[in-house]
């Protein structure tokens, strides 16, 4: 061996006495990083699953739920604690929730929404617009 190689070899050998991550332990310490991150990432991820999946009650407003006829009397509406029904016709009943002042309905549970603003709402009186923007007034 040369002196160059020889020099080298001490220096090296120097240097794994001295400093620990030279040892092979920074190895150890990314591996186990890894390992943290992995697990921490896992959990964070179960976390959202369960906020995002948790049982949100959406009642409806009780003084929506009726039958209500519009003021022309070419629809009529009738909304139960779980259905949206339109012109009468029970086979094509939709899923409803109400969020603010919107009433969102879907067929069998399918998206998109469809959306209902609520303008209007006392006893008596129902003021929809439809997601057309046109507006359509009912009385019960």
């Amino acid at each position: 061996m040369c002196q160059k190689q020889n020099w080298l070899k001490n220096r090296l050998n120097n240097v794994k006495k001295k400093h620990p991550l030279a040892n092979g332990c920074f190895f150890y310490y990314l591996n186990a990083m890894k390992k943290y991150a992995l697990v921490f990432i896992a959990l964070s991820g179960v976390v959202m699953l369960i906020s995002a999946c948790g049982n949100e009650k959406r009642e409806s407003n009780p003084k929506l739920i009726g039958s209500w006829k519009s003021k022309n009397s070419e629809t009529s509406l009738k909304i139960t604690d779980k259905k949206f029904v339109m012109d009468g016709d029970e086979q094509s009943a939709e899923d409803y929730f109400t969020k603010g002042d919107t009433i969102f309905t879907s067929f069998e549970g399918n998206q998109p929404y469809t959306r209902f603003v609520i303008k209007e709402l006392n006893e008596q009186n129902l003021s929809l617009v439809y997601p057309d923007s046109v507006l359509v007034e009912f009385s019960r």
